[in-house]
């Protein structure tokens, strides 16, 4: 054998070896257990979302029972409305009265006369008034709001439906309030302010002044809780 063969075998030879050792599988694509272990530790930091929710609940001394469960409103608040729009379809029915006499009298429009007017402003109360009654059951029927562990949630509308979800930690501070005819209904209305809003943002209405106070106890502790867990 010559010279020239034996270096031609020793070529070879390490050409063999270069290829067994890039086919290893020790040798990986760069990045590829990076980014295994970075979505890892994504699911690792998502995970503990709905646990730290539950730790402020307790801490907070918020029972089990009370969280995600849907709650009505006080079925007299029903009474409250109807009043409420009662009220509205009497003034509604005074000026569509006004407005025909004045008609009747200045014009042709409408034949002139008192019996007229009371007609027609008679009719408008009525419209108005059986309106009224039917918003107000169906208003008291798509009433709801649940305490969360985290936000409190409202459901409410009946053309509109609207649903609000308010983070605890947005809320600022929390108020009762009760206007005279909720005071003769034994009613009560919380109002919940959060941050970056002029006025109230969410209102629940139709609460015994019991529900009311007991409801704002609650969220006043889950609000300082979260502000509590959120600056950790």
């Amino acid at each position: 054998m010559t010279v020239s063969d034996r270096n031609d075998e020793r070529v070879a030879d390490d050409e063999r070896s270069t290829a067994e050792t890039a086919s290893t599988p020790g040798d990986r694509e760069p990045g590829a257990d990076d980014d295994r272990e970075g979505k890892s530790q994504q699911d690792d930091h998502q995970e503990p979302t709905s646990q730290e929710s539950a730790s402020v609940a307790a801490a907070a001394g918020i029972d089990d029972d009370v969280l995600d469960t849907p709650r009505e409103l006080a079925s007299i608040v029903r009474l409250q409305w109807i009043i409420r729009s009662t009220v509205g379809a009497v003034v509604l029915g005074a000026i569509v009265a006004g407005i025909t006499l004045a008609l009747g009298v200045a014009t042709d429009v409408v034949p002139a006369g008192r019996s007229t007017a009371v007609t027609a402003g008679g009719g408008a109360f009525l419209l108005s008034a059986i309106y009224g009654v039917l918003k107000a059951v169906l208003l008291y029927r798509s009433w709801e709001y649940v305490v969360r562990a985290d936000s409190l949630y409202l459901r409410r509308g009946v053309f509109t439906h609207v649903r609000t979800v308010v983070p605890y930690v947005r809320v600022q501070h929390i108020d009762t309030t009760r206007s005279p005819l909720e005071r003769l209904l034994g009613l009560s209305t919380l109002v919940v302010y959060t941050a970056g809003s002029r006025g109230a943002d969410v209102t629940i209405p139709g609460l015994t002044p019991e529900r009311a106070s007991t409801l704002q106890t609650r969220l006043e502790r889950l609000a300082i809780e979260s502000e509590e867990a959120d600056a950790v």
